[in-house]
């Protein structure tokens, strides 16, 4: 497995993911245009999950080209692209079978936010965030959590609203999970680190 951290340091692979992820996230925040209308502003910065955690990675990716570690970013990126990457997952993936199907923007999604996951703990050699980095991180994750279930502003899948409440707790501990993956990847000691 290690044979791949020189590809993806490689600055033309850089170049790519950051191309790619800007696509990505000027698409999601396009996705969440109508639900973003009817947001009051206070709300507006938590509705948006994925296309900010892909844009938490897209400062993450300028770092490394200019040869540089923004750690609050990483930490910020890791938590969130894995979270939410899984969670888009999970979410078509009871769509399919609420429905028995699911149309070609719902696999888009299943296989866009897979990557996201992906990319999130494939890079975390890279990365160097410390403990307070985590807890900034950990804090911005679960407030989200309340953000959406308490008041309300997650995601709208008009066919999952009967099992709200049990998304809602499925994402708190996947907002811990994913913390707990920051950690292990990146903060544990004799952990895997490479240079960028």
């Amino acid at each position: 497995m290690k044979w791949i951290y020189p590809l993806l340091a490689n600055r033309s692979i850089l170049w790519l993911l950051l191309v790619v992820n800007i696509a990505g996230t000027v698409y999601g925040y396009v996705w969440y245009g109508w639900q973003l209308k009817e947001t009051p502003p206070i709300f507006l910065i938590f509705v948006p999950d994925s296309p900010t955690a892909s844009l938490f990675f897209v400062f993450v990716l300028a770092a490394f080209l200019m040869k540089k570690n923004w750690p609050l970013i990483e930490a910020l990126a890791m938590v969130t692209l894995f979270k939410y990457g899984i969670w888009a997952v999970v979410m078509n993936l009871l769509v399919f079978t609420v429905q028995g199907e699911l149309d070609w923007i719902g696999v888009m999604l299943i296989f866009s936010h897979f990557a996201m996951a992906v990319q999130a703990l494939l890079y975390a050699p890279f990365y160097r965030f410390r403990w307070w980095h985590l807890i900034v991180t950990a804090i911005w994750t679960l407030h989200n959590d309340v953000i959406d279930y308490v008041f309300f502003m997650l995601p709208r899948y008009h066919m999952l609203h009967e099992v709200t409440p049990q998304i809602g707790y499925f994402t708190f501990w996947l907002s811990v999970l994913s913390v707990g993956i920051g950690y292990y990847f990146v903060i544990r000691p004799n952990r895997f680190k490479l240079s960028i």
